[in-house]
């Protein structure tokens, strides 16, 4: 058989916020990409944490049950390297190549734990470098079938002169997204923000571009995502829409092409089944998700009746479960705490604005119900209505049965920091500190 060659491209802290989920930023690679691929409006993270969410993608399961509970720099781990989906793919005599981010192993040794086949190093992890480097290799690719893993550091917050470190956008006619508010310090943050987005896209197009040169596009499936929110306050690392939301666009033959957009509900635990699918390999028995090859093929609206999100740590422990159908959202906070985690939120302009109105005294409710046709927002907790108990109780159980099902160590208590973990105090105000 035949099988194509796989690109998977990934950026960092992104959600969904580029042109083609119709937001105003210049973004036209992304756009072209749609167009010619399938593009999901409904696509989420298992986890809107960076090294949890593409643990979950890789493995095909929840973060949970890969192991990886917090993110790798600061000392989480998979379970099993072995899960991850190179391995599968090498079975059916796929080589592996990986250029910039991966973030689920850290140390020297890292891409030799993963396993990839090959390494094409870079002097950053930014798209000025990446880009290039996959591009080279992408025009020198071996005639066996290929995964090439390409990871960018944007639109992820760097340390430069402005928030992202692409230089300072106009933030004369942004409109910061909800459920941030219109003032002048979050305008230049999303202004900054989309010129890194500008810059995301422009890696993004180097790449695609060199595909096409070296005459394997035709035989590639194009795998584009994010790892989960974009990086400001109620976004990342947050079980609302607005945190586990991700960009999900597919681009190749036998099916993934044409600009068709899918409404059905997927999660990225989903990815890896539908490659099995797609590709003609038998599943894992540890994938936990759906192949949407179905929808896209147009035999079925829907892929899940439910999608299952969580957090455990980040740079603070939060422990967090929820489950969305399309209608409704319930939240359950796994510990006694009743106030924000606020080293869980990246450091920000945005950030200051609510840490100087008060956000520290804010009460985090222990459990919340959402109702997302008349609430998308999710701004109104439905959990203590008397006329929703029932739903809040239909929640609660489908929560509860995944739990049980995938045997979530927040069962038995508090998850704790494996030695040598680093973990900051979620009394602080950064996680720089």
């Amino acid at each position: 058989m035949n099988r194509p060659n796989i690109l998977y491209i990934h950026s960092h802290d992104t959600g969904r916020h580029i042109s083609p989920f119709g937001h105003a930023i210049d973004t036209p690679n992304f756009q072209k990409l749609a167009e010619a691929g399938v593009l999901f409006r409904q696509a989420f993270c298992a986890s809107p944490s960076c090294s949890a969410s593409r643990a979950a993608l890789l493995t095909g399961q929840s973060s949970h049950s890969s192991g990886m509970l917090g993110l790798a720099h600061r000392g989480w781990k998979l379970h099993d390297y072995g899960q991850h989906l190179i391995h599968t793919l090498a079975k059916a005599g796929y080589q592996s190549a990986l250029c910039g981010v991966q973030h689920i192993a850290a140390g020297p040794d890292s891409v030799k734990i993963i396993g990839y086949d090959h390494h094409i190093e870079t002097p950053s992890m930014r798209a000025r470098d990446v880009a290039p480097a996959a591009a080279k290799w992408l025009e020198n690719a071996p005639d066996e079938p290929f995964f090439l893993d390409v990871g960018f550091v944007e639109t992820h917050t760097l340390p430069g002169e402005s928030l992202f470190d692409c230089g300072l956008g106009d933030p004369r006619y942004v409109l910061p997204p909800a459920p941030l508010p219109d003032t002048p310090r979050n305008r230049q943050d999303i202004a900054d923000f989309q010129l890194a987005a500008h810059v995301l896209d422009g890696g993004l197009g180097q790449v695609l571009d060199a595909l096409e040169r070296s005459g394997r596009a035709e035989n590639t499936l194009v795998v584009c995502t994010t790892d989960h929110g974009i990086p400001f306050p109620a976004m990342k690392c947050n079980l609302t829409d607005a945190g586990t939301g991700v960009l999900l666009i597919l681009r190749g033959p036998n099916g993934f092409e044409g600009g068709k957009v899918v409404d059905a509900m997927v999660s990225q635990i989903d990815v890896f089944p539908t490659l099995c699918e797609y590709l003609g390999l038998e599943n894992p028995d540890w994938l936990q998700g759906r192949s949407f090859l179905p929808v896209v093929r147009g035999e079925k609206e829907e892929v899940n009746e439910e999608i299952f999100t969580e957090v455990t740590h980040h740079a603070a422990y939060q422990p967090m479960r929820s489950v969305r159908t399309s209608r409704w959202k319930y939240i359950r906070q796994m510990s006694e705490r009743q106030a924000p985690v606020l080293p869980n939120c990246d450091d920000s302009r945005s950030k200051d604005v609510w840490v100087e109105a008060g956000w520290r005294e804010k009460r985090v409710e222990r459990e919340q119900l959402f109702d997302l046709l008349f609430d998308p927002n999710e701004t109104k907790n439905l959990a203590h209505e008397a006329q929703f108990a029932g739903i809040l109780e239909e929640m609660r159980a489908r929560l509860d049965a995944w739990m049980e099902r995938t045997n979530d160590p927040i069962l038995r208590g508090p998850v704790p920091v494996p030695e040598g973990t680093l973990e900051t105090n979620p009394d602080n105000l950064s996680p720089k500190s």
